[in-house]
């Protein structure tokens, strides 16, 4: 009754909750909708946040071997899960080598929405996580790109370019801006942080909430048009990688000594699959792998059960830990 009791709470935060209206919304063909260029808007403002005071919390708490420790323990989990994701869907699935390739890479990389919706969580809560987490995260987008195109060029070179410009990946927007968000973070400081508070404080649950929203609308509108491509294998897959991500990392930052906050992120972002930056990778690498599948099965299947039922889950095992 206790572990009920601890994953209902977590679960009863608006942002989550939020997610769950815009997913029911689809499933009931609601005509409700989020404008483009606000939802663009909600998306550039929120890595904005969440870097920046990432960077504020780093300046505040310095450089040390915690942080190089968590780095680390960040790219080998990036560069072993879509090992273990490719195996995974060569049992469990028909899929071919090329597209069990393509879809393995999505899993090692993160979703920095899922990132972000963690980050408010744990704000909610009352947990608190080191700012250098947000380093983390940028480092976890590419290394899982590389074992996907190895993975590729070793057993499925059939379709496979084997390459993706290297400027394409650092140069992802997303990156760039919470990777930059950051920087300019930790240089600016305290001063920094009194100067712009009131915008990337204040306001950011609740632009959060709108955000997931939308993000609940397309994702059940993506589920719902694309269905026909998951197997049973394929959904189940999508609904068990995460949380053998989630453990994965669970072990490691133990090892490490994260604290219960930052040890729930590292799970998060090694739980998470991408739908933005390896998505982009795998058309230029992959042209063959069908994009439907990694696509509906990322964001349609993988980013719900994460928002709904995986960050209640993995903070609910960090407190344990």
């Amino acid at each position: 009754m206790q572990i009920f009791d601890s994953l209902v709470g977590n679960l009863m935060v608006p942002t989550i909750l939020f997610f769950v209206l815009g997913l029911v919304a689809a499933v009931v063909r609601s005509d409700l909708s989020i404008p483009e260029g606000a939802a663009k808007f909600m998306s550039i403002y929120l890595l904005l946040a969440i870097g920046f005071k990432g960077g504020h919390s780093l300046a505040d708490n310095g450089l040390n071997t915690e942080v190089f420790a968590a780095l680390c323990a960040g790219l080998l989990l990036s560069f072993a899960i879509p090992f273990i994701a490719y195996g995974l869907l060569r049992s469990m699935t028909r899929l071919n080598a090329l597209n069990a390739a393509a879809v393995a890479g999505h899993y090692g990389s993160i979703s920095i929405v899922t990132f972000v919706a963690a980050s408010s969580l744990l704000q909610l809560t009352g947990v608190a996580a080191d700012g250098y987490m947000v380093a983390v995260a940028a480092t976890m987008e590419v290394p899982a790109i590389l074992s996907a195109l190895w993975i590729a060029h070793r057993f499925g070179q059939q379709g496979s370019t084997g390459r993706v410009p290297m400027r394409d990946l650092f140069a992802n927007g997303s990156i760039v801006l919470l990777a930059g968000a950051f920087l300019i973070g930790a240089l600016t400081q305290d001063r920094g942080m009194e100067m712009i508070a009131p915008f990337v404080v204040t306001p950011f649950t609740g632009i959060l909430c709108l955000f997931l929203l939308d993000m609940g609308l397309t994702a059940g509108r993506s589920l719902l048009r694309n269905r026909h491509l998951l197997s049973a294998g394929l959904f189940a897959f999508g609904l068990l990688m995460p949380v053998i991500g989630a453990v994965l990392a669970m072990g490691v930052g133990t090892v490490i000594g994260l604290q219960t906050g930052s040890l729930f992120l590292l799970m998060v972002l090694s739980a998470s699959a991408s739908y933005i930056a390896v998505p982009a990778a795998m058309k230029i690498a992959l042209p063959q792998a069908e994009a439907g599948i990694y696509l509906t099965l990322s964001l349609g299947v993988t980013f719900p059960f994460n928002i709904i039922l995986g960050l209640p889950l993995y903070l609910w095992l960090a407190e344990l830990m």
